[in-house]
């Protein structure tokens, strides 16, 4: 079974508000009429709004995470809901994977609940960890993305890749039993 789009979770939203309406209707008449059900109808009525509300809330937000063709598995390193976050990526990738890498992770990590704090832009940073000496780790900062806190599909974002660092990189002999 595919996962449920936004819109398919606004369609049920608007059912679900029908249904409460209607059910709220008949609470009204229930207890205009002194229905013997007329707190069942009460409840009824809540749950409906609950589910309502739940349903509206997952219509802005989609439950899968975007798959961008040719990236490579990042993990996260540092996010407070803010207007920057940092990722870390395996020092073997490439420029091109990078880049597919960067779109990806700035399509799963946006979100309008993002508190820009005096900026409107999202910067996510990539960087690797090298370890080249046993007990010796570098940090190696490899590019970044911004893009807008507020547009989901932001066509104006730009990536900006450490050109130097990726270079050096690819010359750097990696021994993954150290890390």
């Amino acid at each position: 079974m595919p996962t449920p789009t936004p819109e398919f979770f606004q369609q049920a939203c608007q059912w679900c508000a029908i249904f409460m309406l209607v059910s709220g209707a008949f609470t009204g008449l229930a207890f205009v009429f002194k229905w013997g059900i007329r707190f069942r109808f009460v409840g009824i009525t809540s749950l409906l709004g609950v589910l309502t509300g739940s349903l509206l809330a997952l219509s802005f937000f989609p439950l899968s995470k975007a798959v961008i063709p040719g990236a490579a598995k990042y993990n996260l390193v540092y996010d407070l809901a803010g207007p920057e976050v940092v990722i870390s990526v395996s020092p073997t990738i490439t420029p091109t994977e990078l880049e597919a890498t960067l779109l990806q992770a700035s399509e799963n990590l946006f979100s309008p609940g993002r508190v820009g704090r005096g900026t409107n832009d999202l910067t996510i940073k990539v960087r690797t960890i090298l370890h080249q000496k046993s007990g010796m780790s570098q940090l190696i900062p490899l590019g970044q993305i911004q893009r807008s806190l507020t547009v989901r599909d932001d066509p104006n974002a730009k990536i900006t890749l450490n050109q130097d660092n990726l270079a050096a990189l690819a010359t750097t002999t990696f021994d993954p039993s150290s890390s």
